[in-house]
């Protein structure tokens, strides 16, 4: 697998552009990462306005993002707003706003700083590991009429142990699982491909019988990720007043944490 480029469908879809203004970047959001509803899948689109945020940061590696899904993203062209809030020695912070037709459609905040584990130095606690899952090619994709399906399925590979619960059309009652994922056409995963690959898979409360639409989304990036697979595990515990948390953690091959995030979402019917 190769790291990212302009041949890769993320890199490609995400590209961002300098306007001539100031702080602002063109996007062109493109239908190859539709939601199980048709709108454009939310975490594409904070990942897009992560990488426009990252031409003025003075740091390289995106550590937080946290977005705010203020209505359904359209393909077509979007411009994004970007400012640096603040930077100090070691962490800048900024903000980016994703715009089409002329209204907000996402407002991203973030923090950049230096990954490099030899300029980190402190105490290591590690109460977790990760899925214990058997290898991608002893697992299974999802079949092909489960519910859920969207384009972006066609962009990410996914890999689980077993189709029981909804991906064999029973749902389980239990919204939680773990599982494989990477790019289909061979790209590694990076700290900027994450914020989508968080939101890339279907909501873990398909196992109630319910869908789901992000209201907003938080994606902590732990580590740069090693090349292969990723190792995923989704689980919701708390279903109430019409919505739900959605709490997602990503192992790379080499089993280090590189991406938490938790999202709050409205319940929809499917």
């Amino acid at each position: 697998m190769a790291s990212g480029g302009a041949g890769f469908a993320f890199d490609a879809d995400s590209r961002v552009t300098a306007t001539g203004t100031e702080g602002v970047y063109a996007a062109e959001l493109t239908r190859r990462w539709d939601g199980t509803a048709g709108a454009v899948n939310g975490g594409y689109m904070l990942a897009t306005c992560l990488r426009a945020l990252a031409l003025p940061m003075p740091f390289p590696d995106p550590v937080v993002v946290s977005g705010f899904f203020l209505k359904p993203g359209a393909a077509g062209p979007a411009s994004i707003r970007t400012s640096v809030i603040r930077s100090g020695r070691t962490t800048a912070f900024g903000e980016s706003v994703l715009v089409q037709d002329g209204k907000d459609v996402v407002r991203a905040t973030a923090a950049f700083a230096r990954l490099d584990p030899e300029s980190r130095d402190g105490p290591v606690f590690i109460d977790g590991a990760p899925p214990d899952l058997p290898p991608p090619g002893d697992c299974l994709g999802p079949p092909a009429a489960s519910p859920g399906q969207a384009s972006i399925a066609e962009r990410i590979e996914f890999r689980s142990p077993g189709r029981s619960g909804w991906p064999g059309g029973r749902p389980s009652g239990r919204p939680a699982s773990e599982f494989w994922i990477r790019f289909a056409d061979g790209r590694n995963a990076d700290l900027f491909a994450l914020p989508l690959l968080v939101d890339s898979t279907a909501p873990a409360v398909l196992d109630l019988g319910a869908g789901s639409s992000t209201i907003q989304l938080t994606v902590h990036l732990r580590a740069r990720p090693a090349p292969g697979w990723l190792a995923c595990r989704v689980v919701t515990r708390f279903v109430s007043g019409g919505y739900h948390e959605e709490d997602f953690e990503v192992w790379d091959a080499a089993g280090v944490l590189v991406a938490q995030s938790r999202q709050l979402a409205l319940i929809l019917p499917l």
